[in-house]
């Protein structure tokens, strides 16, 4: 992009307001338009334009389609027009009384947010609370997992895990209490419902710190080793073939980095499994190593925290194997399966 592009681009008012409201969270067409009472297909127009000059990015996501500020570009044109439009709010009176309007309205969408994640919390409430009654309180395992990661430790580095990627985010708990000791968290989750709850509990973050993304963990939307720390939170036991889930895992971590599993210690609750669609009944130790070994990680350090039922078990490893090997062993599954 040229400074002409980026003057042509920027060359509208509700361009600007639009991008910085994008700077503060990423949100959803329909909601750009409530915040800057303009019709959705003015708003589209807009977006169009900054999204061909790079400064504003799309993401899918069932039928909605959320916006973010660009996090970085190969010249340097997004930041100089953030840079330039933050000069702008702090010298031009107008200007900032505009943008604190629009952020008066945001507020309201952050609001709406909330309240449907307390209903969906609300609904499903007694589950969730039956679920937790059988094993330890969640306060421990968070914490033990702290320590296996080591982030308590790590007083000389301020993100100790690199990029981290929470597969299966959820309701966004991990993403929330690890995004601290990260240099950028990715959670991906299929169920749009879920991501909406996710969205609300992470809003507060920075949208260059955080990407919140709908997908499958069979096929992650990412770069090969593109992650330092991959995290599964009580997750892989919806997995029909948890090798192929950490085959693609390994695919995505670079050489050297971490995956950490929490999950259950193999139990007999077939309840879980037509009631909660538990594909596998927990995993015992050895079949844990198997499969962390199936798929490039030496594993490290684990963990056990026993509940009145069910034990939940962390599993930790370090990915060894180059991505040839991976691959290769990925293809060979799916050939097999097909």
């Amino acid at each position: 992009m040229t400074v002409h592009d980026l003057i042509s681009a920027l060359d509208d008012p509700t361009r600007l307001r639009l991008l910085r409201l994008l700077a503060r969270m990423e949100l959803a067409v329909g909601e750009l338009a409530d915040v800057l009472e303009q019709s959705q297909p003015r708003i589209s127009r807009h977006v169009r334009i900054l999204t061909e000059a790079g400064l504003i990015e799309k993401r899918k996501e069932g039928s909605w389609v959320f916006l973010r500020a660009t996090g970085h570009d190969d010249d340097g044109m997004a930041a100089r027009a953030e840079d330039l439009l933050a000069a702008a709010e702090d010298e031009d009176a107008a200007f900032a009384q505009v943008c604190a309007a629009d952020r008066a309205r945001l507020a309201a969408i952050r609001s709406a947010r909330e309240e449907t994640a307390e209903k969906y919390f609300a609904r499903h409430a007694d589950e969730w609370d039956r679920l937790r009654s059988l094993h330890s309180p969640d306060g421990a395992v968070e914490a033990e997992l702290t320590r296996l990661l080591g982030v308590a430790d790590a007083h000389d580095d301020p993100a100790p895990l690199g990029r981290l990627l929470d597969i299966g985010t959820g309701t966004g708990r991990m993403a929330e209490l690890y995004a601290p000791s990260a240099q950028h968290v990715a959670a991906i989750d299929k169920s749009p419902e879920m991501l909406r709850i996710a969205r609300a509990r992470l809003q507060h973050l920075p949208p260059a710190r955080l990407s919140l993304l709908q997908g499958d963990f069979l096929e992650l939307p990412f770069e090969a080793e593109s992650f330092d720390t991959v995290l599964f939170h009580q997750v892989l036991h919806y997995a029909q073939a948890p090798e192929r889930v950490l085959a693609e895992a390994a695919r995505v971590t670079k050489p050297g980095g971490r995956i950490a599993i929490v999950d259950f210690a193999a139990h007999a609750r077939e309840d879980l499994r037509t009631e909660q669609a538990h594909a596998r009944l927990g995993f015992t130790d050895t079949q844990m190593q198997t499969l962390l070994e199936g798929a490039g990680f030496a594993p490290i350090e684990d963990s056990a925290l026993s509940g009145s039922e069910l034990t939940v078990r962390i599993w930790t490893g370090r990915r060894t194997s180059s991505l040839h090997r991976l691959s290769a062993r990925t293809d060979t599954r799916r050939k097999a399966s097909k």
